[in-house]
This record gives structure tokens, C-alpha cells and sequence, in this order.
């Protein structure tokens, strides 16, 4: 069975990837992909204490959130949500971890409530709004598939726009030597039940068998197999080209699959 849905919006920051415009740009093929640090600004739409509370999580999801529902022209706080990280903020585990081992083990209370996975989702509520229904989950390398599957889900059977949000960051030593997540990156997409005057295109998600698919630019493959969050690029160059096509994304146990139809919008 397919589950359908229109994207009418994208958002996206990532190593040499500034936004959906350059990534769209890289992955069509336009320019050729230049690897760089990820720069994180703090979310304007916050209010200042706030703001200064924000981890690289926090920041990299609210960044790629509000591009999508820009470009998809819809107001953010008229969209439920759904988002998906494979561990939430690594440098703020490194903190309370670093603070666990001192001997009086005093943890600060921004930094516990900044632990919690869906410190992001109650970031852009309080940054846009948004008082309808937010899920946040986590699936390991396959938390975008999960979150993709989720979002249409939702769509399909509510019949309401919805905005995914998937992110990853790294973490520092020594945690980084166990879970060696490169950089930050994030994609977010605004999925819609019907078209609309902005569709990008329509997918159809089905539950399949296949090995997923792979980036034919090697650096891009790099990126697509060290952040979890960057598990959407085939998607993305699809969605990217508007030529259509179909794209294979890992799911829950590496080896079953998604397999997403993209029919771009004329």
C-alpha cells in the first residue's frame, strides 16, 4: 500500500550546504559540492533568554524548520509536526556527562531540560506558536525514514499539512569515538494532503526490501553515510532535479526499505 502526500516546502543546512537553494544547486548537479563546516545561527524567532538556552540541535532544527514552511508560504504555527533525531544534542549529553563524573554531580537545569528528545519540538513551539500535535522520535541511522513514514502517515489519515524535521549533530570526545556522527545537518519538509499553488512534487512511500540507494558523487555518499540525518540525499536530489524518479531509503533494521515515488508538479 502507497501513502501519498505533496511537498510544498523544503528546508535544509548541512555541510556545504547553506540551504535548500544551494543544496538543490549541488544535488541536480549545477554546482559542484564543496565540503564545508556547518554554521549554526541562533534562531531570531526566539525570544533573547531563550535564545541564549538554544544547543547546536536546537538551532540546526529550528534553521531548516523555518525554511521549509517559508518556502512552502504556510504559517508554522498552523502545522502539526513530526520530528526525528538519531540522539538529539551530543554536546549537551558531553556537558551533563562531564558534569555526572565531578564529585558533587550538580547538573544545571537548562542542561537537563535541554536533554530531553523533543527539546527541539518545544523550542519551535514556543519560537512560532505551534500548539498542534508534535511527535518527536528516534530510530537510530533510520530516523528520517521513520520520520518520513510517520508524516505521511499522519497526512493521509488526518488530512492536514504537517512539517518533518530531521536532524543530527556530533558529538565531541569521547563520545565521538563511539557514535562518530561527522557534523551537523538537518532537512525538513512540508508535506500536504493535496497539490497546492507551491507543490514541489508528490511522493508515494511504500514499505520494500531493497538496498538503498547510494550518492554517485563520492563526497556526497561521505555525507550521506556520516550523519544519519543526511540518509535523505537520494531523496533530496530527486525532489532536487524535478525530473522525478524513486528513491530507496534505509529503514528500521538496514535492511528492509522505503521506497519513495517522486512525481514532480507541473
Amino acid at each position: 500500500m502507497n501513502l501519498s502526500a505533496y511537498i510544498g516546502g523544503i528546508g535544509v543546512l548541512g555541510p556545504g550546504l547553506a540551504d535548500w537553494h544551494e543544496a538543490a544547486a549541488v544535488l541536480s548537479g549545477a554546482k559542484p559540492y564543496s565540503p564545508a563546516r556547518t554554521v549554526l545561527a541562533a534562531p531570531a524567532l526566539l525570544p533573547p533568554t531563550e535564545r541564549r538556552r538554544t544547543g547546536r540541535v536546537v538551532k540546526l532544527a529550528l534553521t531548516v524548520a523555518l525554511e521549509a514552511s517559508s518556502r512552502a508560504k504556510l504559517d508554522p504555527a498552523e502545522l502539526a509536526s513530526v520530528f526525528a533525531s538519531s540522539g538529539g544534542d551530543g554536546h549537551n549529553c558531553h556537558e551533563l556527562c562531564q558534569a555526572l563524573a565531578l564529585a558533587g554531580r550538580e547538573v544545571s537545569p537548562t542542561r537537563f531540560s535541554n536533554s530531553v528528545h523533543n527539546a527541539a519540538a518545544g523550542y519551535w513551539s514556543i519560537a512560532t506558536g505551534a500548539k498542534l500535535e508534535s511527535n518527536v522520535l528516534c530510530a537510530f541511522d533510520a530516523s528520517f525514514s521513520a520520520g518520513l513514514l510517520e508524516a505521511v502517515t499522519q497526512v493521509v489519515v488526518d488530512g492536514e499539512s504537517l512539517l518533518l524535521v530531521a536532524y543530527d549533530t556530533e558529538y565531541p570526545e569521547p563520545i565521538h569515538s563511539k557514535r562518530p556522527v561527522a557534523d551537523a545537518f538537518g532537512a525538513a519538509l512540508v508535506l500536504t494532503p493535496g497539490p497546492g499553488p507551491n507543490s514541489m512534487a508528490r511522493i508515494d512511500v511504500a514499505l520494500g526490501d531493497e538496498r538503498p540507494d547510494t550518492m554517485a558523487d563520492p563526497m556526497l555518499e561521505s555525507l550521506r553515510l556520516s550523519i544519519p540525518a543526511a540518509r535523505c540525499l537520494p531523496l533530496l536530489s530527486h525532489l532536487a532535479g524535478a525530473v522525478g524518479g524513486r528513491a530507496v531509503l534505509e529503514y528500521l533494521d538496514l535492511v528492509s526499505s522505503i521506497v519513495v515515488n517522486v512525481e514532480p508538479c507541473t
